[in-house]
């Protein structure tokens, strides 16, 4: 029964991201880079390849696109002279800000158009189990 509702609860939630992420205007990766950066700081391209858990020859394409559109900086390690930190800028934190605002209005909309008063407190409740999920998860 247990292994049910974890495949349930999989398969909806992936459901869900996709759904909200269908309004992106900026690819998964980029977004991530700039979250990360944004939440985190500067972070080379092999942490950012480490954390996303992808290639450091995926991190970097999706950097060399957020260095072109002027969303990411970089600038010499101060440790390391082969390296680069790679620095989020106010331009990428507006357009990320605005990406987080798009998701947010989508979902909410579906929120306020889909579920009763009710239904709709039943998903708040919910939010602390899922963050719970999300922490285990993590570790």
């Amino acid at each position: 029964m247990s292994d049910a509702l974890a495949e349930e609860l999989r398969h909806a939630i992936g459901g869900l991201v996709r759904a909200v992420r269908a309004v992106d205007t900026m690819s998964a990766g980029e977004a991530a880079v700039l979250g990360y950066l944004d939440r985190d700081g500067p972070h080379t391209t092999a942490e950012l390849a480490h954390r996303r858990k992808v290639t450091h020859q995926s991190a970097a394409k999706s950097v060399k696109e957020l260095i072109g559109a002027g969303l990411v900086r970089a600038e010499p390690h101060p440790d390391d002279g082969r390296k680069h930190l790679l620095y989020i800028t106010d331009t990428g934190r507006d357009r990320l800000r605005r990406e987080r605002a798009q998701r947010a209005t989508s979902l909410d909309s579906a929120i306020r158009d889909t579920l009763t008063p009710q239904e709709r407190q039943r998903l708040r409740d919910c939010v602390p189990l899922l963050t719970r999920l999300t922490a285990r998860l993590n570790e």
